[in-house]
């Protein structure tokens, strides 16, 4: 049966990349290095604070906009970054995950005639928010190596339509973590054309080298036409528990609010218990320091590994992915180098095609996630290494694919 009654605009919402790579992964028994989620468990702590919640009976509908605690420990978390005090009652919304938070937030602020810019590659749910809210998306491309933020493109791009920004720092896919400058000049187009910026920073303590982050709210003017969008998830390995939020001024965050309370309504309440106790312990006992270390070490690994098979990571300075161009093996498109890498090396990527919005159009690259243990990333190396050289890859990939 054909699918007559969905509705137009959901049109290409079909299985995602990150679906596809992970069965590839499951049918070809491949270690998953494509969708970015950790495979080795989070904090002991951070288990036995939900657990103690569940067992307190803290089962029950939490409040709709996030449990006071949680709400009370964000802002005690943030205000250091955004260099100003934050109330937790009106200036802070938990989520169902950052994801909900980014689409409740499109909805809130876009609509029909309306044009959201984001940079390019971008996270795959941007184009597919803006779309169901009815607005127009327009991506402004960076380019590899050095994925600068383009900031010229993004003044050409900016028309009397364009009424949100969406700024990710740092970037998925490309690592990159924008410097003070960079936004800086963004802030100034932002506040010149009275545009809203809804910025993604679920990776701001996942930092590398002397990389420093910096939330664009902290910026001289930015705090009242910014929505800060965070994650849980990301800093505590518990993507699972899908717990994220927004910060910023009260009449963005009762916006978002307004779409929250008919998308998710609540947040699971042990986990949001579980996640405020994390926040405030973390910040006594050294967590983040053990994170960032953890996560160089990881990173290490895999680089190391990609290298010695021929594909040279670029450089990153946050969150937990690499990416490497592979235009030299001889493929038709990156989808094609990365099912040919499952059937053959056994190990699966994702193909940052998926980040654009003409995917022919992308350069040959893919994207690894070291977000693993070091059994995982080291058994990665050691097929990697297997796999054939760039200059054979063709005639091997005819011989797998056929």
């Amino acid at each position: 049966m054909t699918d007559r009654f969905a509705h137009p605009k959901i049109s290409g919402f079909g299985q995602s990349v990150f679906s596809e790579m992970s069965q590839l992964a499951r049918e070809a028994d491949a270690i998953n290095l494509g969708q970015g989620f950790p495979d080795f468990p989070g904090p002991e702590f951070v288990k036995d604070a939900a657990i103690s919640a569940i067992r307190a009976n803290r089962n029950q509908y939490a409040v709709s906009y996030g449990e006071p605690a949680l709400r009370m420990a964000v802002a005690r978390a943030w205000r250091g970054g955004i260099g100003q005090d934050i109330d937790p009652d009106t200036e802070v919304t938990v989520t169902s995950g950052a994801t909900e938070a980014l689409y409740g937030a499109i909805q809130a602020f876009a609509g029909p005639g309306d044009e959201v810019i984001a940079l390019e590659p971008f996270y795959d749910s941007y184009p597919a928010a803006v779309r169901l809210a009815g607005a127009d998306f327009v991506p402004v491309r960076m380019t590899p190596p050095a994925w600068q933020l383009p900031v010229d493109a993004i003044r050409a791009a900016i028309t009397r339509g364009t009424r949100v920004i969406i700024l990710n720092t740092p970037h998925n896919p490309t690592g990159r973590v924008f410097t003070r400058l960079e936004l800086e000049s963004l802030s100034e187009l932002a506040i010149e054309h009275d545009l809203l910026v809804l910025t993604d920073e679920v990776y701001d303590r996942i930092l590398f080298g002397d990389a420093r982050h910096v939330s664009m709210a902290s910026l001289p003017g930015m705090w009242d036409r910014t929505l800060t969008v965070g994650s849980t998830g990301k800093t505590f390995s518990m993507t699972g528990w899908k717990i994220g939020y927004a910060i910023g001024p009260d009449y963005l965050n009762r916006s978002l609010r307004a779409v929250h309370q008919f998308v998710t309504f609540a947040t699971a309440t042990p986990f949001q218990v579980a996640m405020a106790d994390a926040l405030t312990m973390s910040e006594q006992s050294g967590y983040y320091e053990t994170l960032r270390n953890e996560y160089a070490g990881r990173k290490r690994i895999l680089s190391d590994a990609m290298t010695a098979a021929g594909l040279e990571p670029l450089t990153i300075q946050g969150s937990y992915f690499l990416t490497a161009d592979v235009s030299s093996f001889g493929f038709e498109s990156d989808m094609a180098f990365c099912r040919w890498l499952v059937k053959v090396a056994g190990v699966a990527a994702v193909p940052p095609s998926a980040f654009y919005l003409r995917p022919a159009s992308a350069p040959m690259m893919a994207r690894f996630c070291f977000a693993k243990s070091h059994e995982t990333l080291q058994e990665a190396g050691r097929r990697l290494a297997q796999m054939p050289n760039a200059g054979s890859a063709s005639v091997a990939a005819q011989g797998a694919l056929e």
